[in-house]
């Protein structure tokens, strides 16, 4: 129970079912002395889940992770932008801290079943999304394994995000018109290059900017500034816009082109998680390159290692660190990390 609106009424649906339930809140992040700032499971946003936990007369229970946080999750997230890569934090804290947490706080109790307000559905141990398509959440779940899914209930997936509010307006629960929190929830209004530069010595020099042909256009202030698909704060005086199609780390040089070349058609993907397992070495599926993307249709291919991803039309912007899913219709096949 994050403090928010859908844990709260992810709780209240399963009570309705039938189910003995106890609330789990992590600390995952601590906004320190930022006033106004409440981190996702920070100790404000604990303070929350308890009062919605109240609400509903259930019993709650803490727990501080942020070492493991910090370990498994800001770690890389701050690595992989200094190397040029545009990580997903919620796929790491969701493989790494998140479930492996819960799963194991269930075992100390006794619980059967799991559960997190996550938009999307668990079927007979597979994945599948959400019925609401703009709240579907069913791709930052793609590395969970048969273990986790095999005892992970789900409730919202088949409600719409309206439809949850309303829920949780008729509870009086204090969240119910709370805005979205935002998508990397421990950094304050989206400043990525502060959060990195807080964190880690390593911030990168400045560098060139270079056009596809290798002609110097500007200078970059550290590649860790930038990401695929990029055009403004480039610096660059120009009738056309430029768009970042590259990033070089052996030259520290960022390389623009015009929006056509920031699509690409084939791309290859490592550390894969198969939750439906392929029967054959290639098969159809649609793919998202990114959480809020609509799946399109591709090839994918199984490797030796990894897999290589065939779109049919060329896809906007697709950033290595970033996660690929693959879909048949509703269910997830499996995914991997961008390459």
């Amino acid at each position: 129970m994050s403090g928010g609106v859908d844990s709260s009424v992810t709780a209240h649906l399963l009570m309705q079912q039938g189910f003995e339930v106890e609330g789990l809140s992590f600390i995952f992040w601590d906004a320190g002395d930022r006033p106004g700032f409440t981190a996702c499971c920070s100790i404000e946003a604990v303070n929350s889940a308890s009062k919605t936990a109240e609400r509903l007369g259930i019993r709650l229970a803490e727990l501080d992770v942020r070492e493991e946080f910090k370990e498994k999750v800001i770690g890389p997230f701050v690595e992989a932008y200094i190397k040029g890569m545009t990580p997903n934090p919620c796929i790491l804290c969701n493989k790494y801290v998140k479930f492996p947490f819960l799963l194991r706080e269930a075992e100390k109790r006794g619980a059967q079943y799991i559960a997190t307000g996550h938009y999307a559905r668990v079927e007979r141990e597979s994945l599948k999304k959400g019925i609401d398509p703009k709240k579907d959440q069913s791709y930052f779940l793609y590395a969970l394994g048969q273990d986790t899914l095999g005892r992970l209930i789900l409730p919202l997936g088949d409600y719409r995000k309206e439809d949850v509010r309303t829920i949780a307006r008729l509870l009086d629960i204090a969240a119910a018109d709370r805005p979205e929190s935002q998508e990397i929830c421990f950094i304050e209004d989206k400043n990525y290059f502060r959060f990195i530069e807080k964190l880690s010595p390593l911030r990168g020099e400045p560098g060139p900017i270079l056009n596809t042909k290798g002609k110097v256009l500007g200078t970059h202030k550290g590649i860790y500034r930038y990401t695929i698909g990029q055009r403004k704060g480039l610096g660059i005086s120009s009738l056309k816009p430029h768009y970042v199609i590259k990033i070089d780390t052996l030259k520290n040089a960022i390389i623009v082109g015009s929006q056509e070349d920031a699509k690409i058609r084939s791309f290859f993907v490592e550390d894969i998680n198969w939750i439906l397992a392929p029967q054959e070495s290639s098969f159809r599926a649609t793919v998202k390159i990114r959480s809020m993307m609509e799946a399109r249709p591709a090839l994918v291919e199984i490797l030796c290692e990894g897999v290589k991803v065939l779109f049919d039309e060329p896809q906007w912007a697709t950033a290595p660190g970033q996660s690929a899913v693959f879909y048949n219709g509703d269910a997830v096949v499996g995914g991997g990390v961008i390459v």
